[in-house]
């Protein structure tokens, strides 16, 4: 997992591919659309991608205190069947004086295109 000195340094650099900053706790496709793009590499520089929760657009951290309940939420991201394959990542929490951090950290997938599968429903006409 990242350090905290290598947290700060992509904090403070500009956001890339690699990098989604956000306060947002709740926005669960925008976490999975991250991820998605993190694990699918499309540059394909074969390095992770992080996704910052608790971090504002210009990397100050926003005062988030990440308890069990969301770092529980965000590595059920995972495994939950939204996103297929199953992406490589782990989740933590940073601490800072400023506040926590929940940081995912995501492999480039070996089988892209990693992706939220579409689910059509069928309805028979009686």
């Amino acid at each position: 997992m990242i350090t905290n000195d290598e947290i700060q340094t992509l904090l403070h650099s500009t956001e890339t591919y690699r990098i989604e900053r956000t306060i947002s706790t709740g926005n669960m496709d925008k976490f999975c659309e991250a991820i998605c793009a993190f694990a699918n590499d499309l540059p394909d520089s074969r390095k992770k991608g992080y996704l910052f929760i608790g971090a504002n657009d210009d990397g100050s951290l926003s005062g988030l205190k990440v308890d069990d309940a969301l770092l529980k939420k965000i590595t059920a991201i995972r495994s939950d069947g939204n996103i297929l394959p199953l992406p490589v990542m782990t989740v933590d929490k940073a601490v800072f004086p400023e506040g926590d951090l929940l940081v995912a950290e995501v492999s480039p997938s070996l089988l892209p295109p990693v992706h939220k599968p579409i689910i059509v429903f069928k309805t028979n006409n009686i």
